[in-house]
């Protein structure tokens, strides 16, 4: 197992009232699964991945990572477990634009230094192995969306983390893309065991995982 959820809700205080975002919710994967989470717009998706990113702290219930209660982790302790183990993939790519690929791929080094040359050496490896290492001394303005994509995939693959939570990284390419994307992200999934966590709106692309999840209202749909 490498992340836990036990009755884990959280709730947000709304002018017009309690909001529950996410209802008691519990859940286990393993190391090595393909996980995705579907569900209408407003049904907790995007809260429920930030709770596992210990990004947002729930009002109640338990995440376990690893071992790691993240409910009473310090912010800290938190930020340490996130740069060391788990990698972000979002909608919008976030790389920087006057940061060559190179460089976009290396960020996660900024927050954890150890073996920076080894790592550095290793960015230029995930960046052939998708393909773009010609690209590398490249600005993301001067590459397609998929290849965008692609670097925020290596930047996500970078410290070698054992989980990877993806918000939507199909969300802004064409049906042609998103498949490519997808095949990335399979393959990584399979040959390096890494836990994928995927939001996504997409019928083809939940078909990725292993295990599906749906949420409406907060809670989860069997």
């Amino acid at each position: 197992m490498i992340i836990e959820t036990k009755e884990l809700t959280k709730n947000y205080h709304h002018k017009d009232g309690l909001v529950v975002a996410i209802k008691n919710i519990n859940l286990n994967f393993e190391q090595g699964d393909f996980v995705t989470i579907t569900g209408p717009s407003g049904s907790g998706k995007t809260t429920l991945l930030l709770l596992l990113a210990g990004l947002i702290r729930p009002t109640s219930g338990r995440i376990t990572f690893k071992g790691y209660d993240l409910h009473s982790a310090s912010d800290n302790k938190l930020a340490n477990i996130r740069s060391k183990h788990i990698g972000f993939i979002m909608q919008n790519f976030s790389l920087i634009p006057y940061l060559s690929v190179l460089n976009n791929v290396l960020i996660p080094l900024s927050l954890n230094q150890n073996g920076e040359n080894t790592k550095s050496d290793y960015a230029v490896h995930l960046l052939e192995s998708i393909g773009l290492k010609d690209r590398m001394n490249h600005l993301p303005k001067e590459l397609s969306a998929g290849q965008q994509q692609r670097v925020a995939i290596a930047r996500a693959l970078v410290n070698k983390p054992n989980l990877i939570l993806a918000d939507e990284p199909t969300g802004n390419l064409d049906p042609a893309l998103a498949i490519e994307i997808l095949e990335v992200l399979k393959q990584i999934n399979i040959e390096n065991k890494i836990t994928i966590i995927m939001v996504t709106h997409s019928p083809t692309a939940s078909e990725y995982g292993n295990v599906r999840v749906h949420i409406k209202d907060g809670s989860i749909i069997i």
